[in-house]
């Protein structure tokens, strides 16, 4: 069965955090940590702004992110 959009998010941002704190990645990413916490949790979903955000910051691609969709 094929992953959610939120579940395959969720997954991307444990695996690029690592061992990193929220605080730390929230640096990283432009985004709160708050946020980031949630978005893994899967208790908030992302705007289409702060996914770009991301992306850009992180240097990656949706494929990157939601390999399962393209």
């Amino acid at each position: 069965m094929q992953k959610s959009l939120d579940e395959q998010l969720a997954k991307y941002l444990k695996k690029a955090r690592g061992e990193m704190s929220y605080v730390q990645f929230a640096k990283k990413t432009g985004i709160s940590h708050t946020m980031l916490y949630m978005l893994e949790m899967r208790e908030r979903h992302i705007t289409l702004n702060k996914l770009e955000t991301v992306m850009r910051k992180l240097k990656i691609k949706l494929s990157d992110i939601f390999p399962e969709e393209f």
